[in-house]
């Protein structure tokens, strides 16, 4: 039987009040790890610790409130903890926009919260994790930093940003125990994704489940499961990655997207 087993190990998952990263951080929590909360309001940042705390009983966490988009909360984390085994790039954000009317400040921004926020980091903890002889760094990506979205461009270029940087970093680091990944999700059933298709309900006046329903069938055809992903599916992928089971995966864009992308090279 495998075992994922992440006792001493401390792990910091950014943007994890939610979503991927909230289930990510829960699966790292059983699996042993000492893992960091972030958002960033502290409020939102207590509520997930609680949360997690109810639902991983005798979890090990500790809460970060701070906007990782911003290049002054270096100093603050590297502060609080000074080293990490495990960071998970996972703060990111997308909105549904034309490419006509994406102005450069939304490009800008886009590109400081996706791509920038995990570069700082990585940066901050990869010589410490190298030193160590031991580190895992994942960058929670997209299938869009292959399949374009054409309704999202300023989105998915950050992800296929994300995806070359993961792979850059990895062979920069040789023979040093520390992997480097990113991992691929499809669309996956989270707060923000309800959302869209909430205001899409009050747009058309359609039933917010018949959207979804019909989301992935009309929007990602490709897709061989046929529906959205759950977010422990993704938190699955990233628990193994961050462990010692998955000490020879590295450089690699891991897919956890259902099947929809046919020939990602």
């Amino acid at each position: 039987m495998l075992n994922i087993d992440l006792t001493g190990r401390t792990a910091l998952v950014t943007g994890s009040t939610a979503g991927i990263g909230l289930a990510i951080v829960k699966r790292l929590a059983e699996a042993g790890a000492h893992v960091i909360v972030n958002g960033r309001s502290q409020g939102r940042t207590d509520e997930a610790v609680r949360e997690i705390q109810n639902a991983v009983p005798g979890a090990k966490l500790s809460g970060f409130a701070a906007d990782f988009a911003k290049p002054e909360t270096l100093d603050a984390v590297a502060k609080a903890f000074p080293a990490l085994d495990i960071l998970v790039n996972n703060l990111g954000i997308f909105t549904q926009a034309s490419f006509e009317e994406t102005p450069d400040s939304e490009w800008q921004r886009f590109f400081d919260v996706n791509v920038m926020s995990g570069v700082r980091l990585t940066r901050q903890y990869l010589p410490g994790m190298t030193e160590r002889k031991w580190g895992r760094v994942v960058f929670i990506a997209s299938e869009s930093g292959f399949n374009i979205p054409p309704d999202m461009i300023h989105y998915g270029f950050t992800k296929a940003a994300q995806i070359a940087i993961a792979r850059g970093i990895a062979e920069s680091v040789p023979g040093s125990g520390v992997t480097v990944n990113s991992v691929l999700p499809g669309p996956t059933r989270t707060e923000g994704v309800l959302k869209m298709f909430e205001e899409a309900s009050k747009k058309t006046g359609r039933p917010a489940e018949e959207i979804e329903r019909e989301f992935v069938p009309k929007h990602r055809p490709a897709s061989i499961i046929q529906r959205l992903i759950e977010p422990e599916e993704v938190a699955n992928m990233v628990a193994y990655v961050c462990s010692p089971l998955a000490s020879a995966t590295t450089g690699a864009a891991l897919r956890v997207e259902g099947g929809l992308l046919r020939n990602p090279g």
